[in-house]
């Protein structure tokens, strides 16, 4: 699989709720997300583990939402995956055009980020329940480098391989409202299954209503989530990485 491009038009035929944004809402959010890294990848089928590190990655959105039917909301986000590593190699590594031998000790630099544009409609929306459902395009960008530890100074070989490209996903979110606490309960989450590609981008949490009023709400959240890419040829990208971990973010409604 190269590039996979989008080209996809939501279903028509589902209106917004009545309790949805009289005119247009505006939704703004963020998260500090603390994840430990797990996996293999690659250039081939052919993949290495490395002891990734664990580290605290950051993502923010924005959604706008209306009351128009048949037209969908739209949402776009932005996700940071950035990590490093190590490993003491069992086998022969290859990797671009360089072959890392076994027993050599390499560094990893793993640069990740994607950007979502999402677009959904909303099947509820009250106080009690809402459910939105429609379909992401994830914008893949990363920078991944190779480096062999240098041995009685001399210095190690050392390959990047960049990779981009556009996966059509699944997109679901739902929220349960605690009646006369404040707090919400929710879920959400990204997902594609196909080929020999699964991937998915899964949040469950709660949520604080901190200001609520006629001009802006604000609520804080928290909660786990896990991201799975479990790549087959993205422009040259093998991989069967896992990224798990607890949130806290902000969300406001203007």
């Amino acid at each position: 699989m190269k590039k996979i491009l989008l080209a996809t038009t939501l279903a028509a035929g589902l209106c917004s709720s009545a309790q949805a944004d009289t005119l247009l809402g505006v939704y703004i959010g963020g998260q500090i997300w603390a994840n430990e890294t797990s996996g293999t990848f690659g250039d081939s089928k052919d993949q290495s583990t490395f002891n990734l590190d664990d580290e605290t990655q950051g993502s923010v959105f924005i959604a706008l939402e209306h009351p128009l039917p048949l037209i969908p909301n739209a949402k776009i986000s932005r996700t940071t995956l950035d990590t490093q590593g190590q490993t003491n190699l069992a086998a022969d590594f290859s990797f671009r055009d360089e072959t890392f031998g076994a027993n050599a000790d390499v560094d990893v630099t793993f640069d990740l980020t994607y950007t979502d544009y999402t677009l959904y409609y909303e099947v509820f929306d009250n106080d009690l329940i809402s459910f939105d459902f429609g379909l992401t395009g994830r914008d893949f960008d990363s920078d991944i480098v190779v480096t062999e530890v240098p041995q009685a100074g001399v210095s190690g070989k050392s390959e990047k391989l960049s990779a981009s490209g556009i996966v059509p996903m699944l997109y679901a979110y739902t929220n349960i409202g605690l009646p006369w606490t404040g707090f919400n309960v929710y879920g959400e989450g990204n997902f594609l299954s196909l080929d020999d590609n699964v991937l998915y981008d899964l949040q469950a949490g709660v949520s604080y209503e901190l200001i609520d009023n006629i001009a802006v709400d604000v609520n804080i959240t928290a909660g786990y989530r896990a991201v799975k890419l479990e790549l087959d040829d993205l422009d040259d990208l093998y991989s069967a990485l896992d990224f798990e971990g607890v949130f806290a973010g902000v969300v406001v409604h203007f």
